[in-house]
């Protein structure tokens, strides 16, 4: 009877116990479920990057803190492996608290009076950094003990670690284990050798009295902490954490990546929310480029920019963007984008007038041509050289870019057909006041360099437009036809005959050169059966560069980049079936010479005299000397001032008289033909 009543009393104890755990379990889910978890989202660094996933730049988040996202996966196991053997050794198997670990450290710290040990598990440390909360208070570890326990049946481990990857402190303003790894080591946290390892699970604990730049003893040794105990937790085999002790522990911070900044501040300012911009640059091409225009820009002189466009023109996809030589470079105004500075294109247009030509059945590149003075009503160009070839192929002309001749198939074209065939490449250009004239074929309007490049990609591909684009994925619209494919054919096989300029490389490759007016800009853009590249060279704020030219300056810099591609170039296309090959005797007649509609006029303008100097509508300020020059025409010449003979039997073309009387001046010239030309202006006291 007795034995039954004490089985009786026992089997009431244990229901009770039994009943109290419950009620405490009962009581501490509800505990943990009515947590409120702190925002777990935060704001990342925005980070740009190339085609392989490699980072091009990143930028500070709004507080100004390095907190590039990562994800377990993209963390070294070893580094992973390490911090939980020296952080959390159970942290797969306990519920976010580790009884056991925090049973120790109670135990400890009574014994010993002081913290000898920390029982607080990887997941408290996670809610300690999410609340930015209190580590030396009994509330705050409560608190720590609520959130972890929340977090693990609510997240889930996987979770929390990554929380850990990407929050842990680092000292200043470095925030996860990426940020971290690109300040310290240089490189992403993929592959960390032991040493790397052992000083990143080391940092968080003291982020600010361990900073390897400021406090490098501490650092060294609270490394040399971690790398002991994974030998003790074998972890590390003891002759590899040897080797690790022996490597030097960074005494400063590396810079984070900054490649192509003037693109990635183009698609940050594009997109300002989105956390990542991946693109089609090639990391290997814009590394290599970036220090070649530094030096092209270094050679030119003081306060001279550069700007370089690699695409691949079968895609679009620009493989690398140079904006200037340097972006933190105030005497060359380095901040400014040179890719996206509308600037005269000089001469650079000009393939685009001899293919529209050859489109419209007005020429063929072994049709002759006049080079030779030659006036459009009012507006009279020489070529650069201030010579004339005479009788001339186009192609000839267009390799030797001479003005005459383009200038000739303009008028027959009309310049507004030259600029919605530039609209249909995709350009956006920039035109002085009034109706486009002539000029605009000699580079009389303003255009930027990507817009450029994205011409002569067009060219390249045959005459089809194409769209370049440097983000991935970005939707290419449909194609217009710039030229045909048998006038694009044509430019590139004329072009593709020019000699390379000196010590450049040789192979499959046309090129074309441009200076703009006064020597502003030097133009050079060269492509092959895949690549397109162009550089533009000369001063942000518009001034000039004194002996500037396209063909010294910016067409080594093409050639260069082109040899920094790597692969080999890539051969032309063969003709299109329907091109005409044939000399010029075998033409067509009417394709046999060319002649505009003002060659005839220009012709018998040409031996008419003309008042060079003073011009039509001058005011001149004279201080008592009448400079007069004289062009063409047939000496001897006489000279009427307001209809009065000034002098007779002139035979020179440059002559200064006594003339102080203010007021309008009608000056008139006769040749010895009887030719005149008349001159009026006003002289101002």
């Amino acid at each position: 009877m007795r034995s039954e009543r004490r089985i009786g009393r026992l089997a009431f104890t244990l229901a009770l116990a039994l009943f109290a755990f419950a009620l405490g379990r009962y009581r501490l889910d509800i505990w943990v479920d009515e947590a409120e978890l702190p925002p777990l989202m935060v704001e990342t660094s925005p980070e740009v990057l190339a085609r392989d996933g490699s980072l091009l730049r990143a930028y500070t988040v709004s507080d100004g803190r390095w907190r590039l996202h990562s994800t377990l996966a993209k963390v070294d196991p070893r580094y992973v492996e390490m911090l939980l053997a020296y952080e959390d050794k159970r942290f797969w198997s306990h519920p976010g608290v580790d009884v056991m670990a925090m049973s120790r450290a109670v135990v400890q710290a009574l014994w010993h009076g002081e913290v000898v040990s920390g029982g607080s598990t990887l997941s408290m440390q996670v809610a300690r950094i999410m609340e930015d909360g209190p580590t030396g208070t009994w509330q705050g570890k409560i608190r720590q003990i609520r959130l972890a326990l929340a977090m693990e049946r609510r997240l889930g481990k996987q979770a929390i670690l990554e929380l850990y990857l990407n929050r842990a402190p680092f000292g200043g303003n470095l925030e996860g284990v990426r940020a971290a790894s690109f300040a310290y080591f240089g490189k992403e946290p993929r592959r960390l050798t032991p040493a790397e390892a052992a000083l990143l699970v080391a940092l968080p604990q003291s982020p600010e009295h361990r900073r390897p730049d400021r406090q490098n003893d501490a650092a060294t040794k609270a490394r040399a902490r971690v790398l002991s105990r994974m030998v003790g937790k074998g972890v590390l085999p003891a002759g590899e954490a040897r080797a690790a002790q022996r490597d030097p522990v960074p005494a400063r911070r590396r810079a984070f990546p900054f490649l192509a900044p003037h693109l990635a501040d183009r698609l940050l300012f594009a997109a300002p929310l989105a956390t990542t911009h991946r693109t089609t640059l090639d990391r290997r091409l814009q590394l290599a480029l970036e220090p070649l225009a530094a030096r092209a820009a270094r050679d030119v002189g003081e306060g001279t920019s550069i700007a370089i466009v690699v695409a691949d023109h079968t895609t679009g996809e620009v493989l690398a963007s140079v904006g200037s030589p340097g972006y933190t470079d105030e005497t060359r105004r380095g901040w400014v984008d040179m890719t996206r500075a509308h600037r005269s294109p000089g001469s650079t247009l000009k393939p685009l007038v001899y293919g529209l030509a050859f489109d419209q059945g007005l020429a063929h590149p072994e049709t002759l041509i006049d080079d030779r003075p030659m006036a459009f009503g009012a507006y009279a160009p020489q070529n650069f050289d201030k010579q004339f070839r005479g009788t001339i192929r186009l192609s000839e002309a267009l390799r030797l870019s001479l003005n005459i001749p383009v200038v000739q198939l303009t008028e027959a074209l009309g310049p507004e057909r030259l600029l919605a065939h530039m609209r249909r490449a995709g350009m956006d250009t920039r035109l002085p006041r009034g109706k486009p004239g002539l000029a605009v074929a000699l580079g009389g309007l303003g255009v930027t360099l990507n817009d450029l490049t994205q011409m002569y990609a067009a060219i390249a591909r045959g005459g089809a437009s194409v769209q370049l684009h440097a983000l991935a994925d970005a939707p290419q619209p449909a194609p217009h036809r710039v030229l045909s494919p048998e006038a694009a054919w044509q430019v590139t096989h004329i072009l593709a005959q020019l000699p390379p300029p000196r010590h450049s490389s040789h192979g499959p490759m046309a090129w074309k050169t441009g200076t703009s007016y006064g020597h502003r800009d030097a133009w050079a853009v060269g492509w092959d059966g895949r690549h397109v590249v162009g550089v533009w060279i000369g001063r942000a704020d518009g001034t000039s560069v004194p002996g500037a030219f396209g063909g010294d300056l910016a067409a080594p810099v093409v050639f260069a980049a082109f040899d920094r591609l790597g692969d080999a170039r890539t051969p032309f296309a063969p003709p299109p079936p329907n091109v005409l090959l044939a000399n010029n005797a075998e033409l067509p007649q009417p394709l046999r010479h060319f002649a505009s509609r003002s060659a005839a006029a220009s012709a018998r303008a040409a031996s008419a005299p003309k008042l060079a100097y003073p011009p039509n509508g001058a005011a001149l300020e004279t201080g008592g000397a009448l400079v007069v020059k004289l062009r063409d025409g047939a000496p001897p010449f006489t000279l009427l001032a307001n209809g009065t003979p000034l002098a007779t039997g002139l035979t020179r073309r440059e002559m200064v008289f006594d003339w102080a009387a203010p007021g309008f001046l009608t000056l008139t010239v006769i040749d010895a033909k009887g030719q005149t030309a008349r001159s009026e202006v006003e002289v101002l006291q």
